[in-house]
């Protein structure tokens, strides 16, 4: 937080000299250009891994929902977005991302809902695809909700105590905070369903593939702009 101060010129009444009050003036700090779009594509990370995790990949032969490799790039977004506004601002930015996330999946599952005309035939396609069970959805928002925070507490203590680089607060705030995302969203919508210890695996071994081949976007610069 930055201050200046604003001046008011008044005269005394015995001597008729002017008296210069000074009084300080809060001047609000605004994020720079390259901030406000570093949120931006960090939410829309977020919300295109929500709209995409309706379809299985494989990748380098491990079977994963189609939202995994950039909801993955969201844990290091997070951290550059730590560095730059600290760790309230970060835990800020993830409660602004989940409120984007319930929107939009309250919205989509309003328009499945809609009755449609006649001359639709998409009607199972499109709730195949969006329709998402309220099982998977809930498990996606908690776990994204409690891992990305747990990565900013992580990231957060390692940069206070001065502990190692920051490519490695980035690897070690990110092993704990995706391994806690891939246990949880994984037990909490498939249990019973499919066996769970494959499916952990397979998530967090992509999601820290990711998290290495994204570690040079810390260094990234443009503060200024």
């Amino acid at each position: 937080m930055c201050f200046s101060t604003k001046a008011r010129v008044t005269c005394c009444p015995w001597t008729h000299q002017p008296i210069i009050r000074r009084f300080p003036v809060t001047a609000e700090r605004s994020l720079s250009l390259a901030s406000t779009l570093l949120v931006g594509i960090y939410i829309g990370a977020e919300l295109a891994a929500n709209v995409t995790e309706a379809k299985p990949v494989v990748v380098f032969g491990l079977t994963v929902d189609g939202g995994t490799l950039i909801y993955a790039l969201t844990f290091t977004l997070i951290d550059l977005i730590h560095e730059r506004q600290g760790t309230r601002g970060a835990q800020k930015v993830i409660l602004a991302a989940f409120a984007a996330n319930a929107v939009l999946g309250a919205y989509v599952a309003l328009t499945v809902w809609l009755p449609f005309p006649t001359f639709f035939d998409g009607q199972e396609s499109y709730q195949r695809v969006l329709g998402q069970t309220p099982r998977i959805v809930a498990s996606s928002m908690a776990a994204f909700l409690l891992a990305s925070l747990l990565d900013t507490e992580v990231y957060g203590w390692l940069k206070r105590k001065g502990l190692g680089y920051r490519w490695t607060r980035v690897l070690m705030s990110n092993a704990a905070g995706t391994l806690l995302d891939s246990i949880l969203f994984i037990t909490l919508a498939f249990y019973g369903v499919f066996p769970l210890l494959p499916l952990i695996f397979g998530n967090y071994a992509i999601k820290m593939g990711v998290t290495v081949l994204s570690l040079p976007l810390i260094y990234a610069r443009g503060r200024s702009w």
